[in-house]
């Protein structure tokens, strides 16, 4: 008998005017290696996005390699992020990171947390 070993694979993808920002935003400082997406409790429905200038590399850091940017995400994280898009989206003089995830399950009103099951 045999046993077969499954390994989830995990996506995490951007959207080209997210790889652009990114890239313009790592250029100008020359210690960061990458963004870093992280999640933190926070809000009415759970958790909340953060995101940060990636300087240095943890042993439980999962990297995507995307277009040239990579994104580092904490393995204990995976499950929430598992699938999402990161877009960059400028609305008259204001520019915001957006996260589309589909496994998010509820998000609040004001748009600052969600929840995953």
């Amino acid at each position: 008998m045999t046993t077969e070993v499954f390994t989830p694979t995990v996506a995490v993808t951007m959207t080209p005017s997210a790889v652009t920002h990114v890239r313009k935003q790592v250029d100008k400082q020359p210690e960061a290696k990458g963004i870093r997406l992280a999640i933190r409790k926070s809000g009415c429905s759970g958790f909340k996005y953060e995101t940060q200038w990636a300087e240095d590399v943890a042993a439980d850091d999962k990297v995507f390699h995307i277009d040239g940017v990579d994104v580092y995400v904490k393995e204990e994280h995976l499950a929430l992020v598992n699938g999402i898009e990161i877009d960059f989206v400028t609305e008259g003089v204001n520019s915001v990171f957006l996260f589309r995830n589909p496994n998010a399950t509820a998000e609040c009103g004001c748009g600052e947390s969600f929840t995953v099951f």
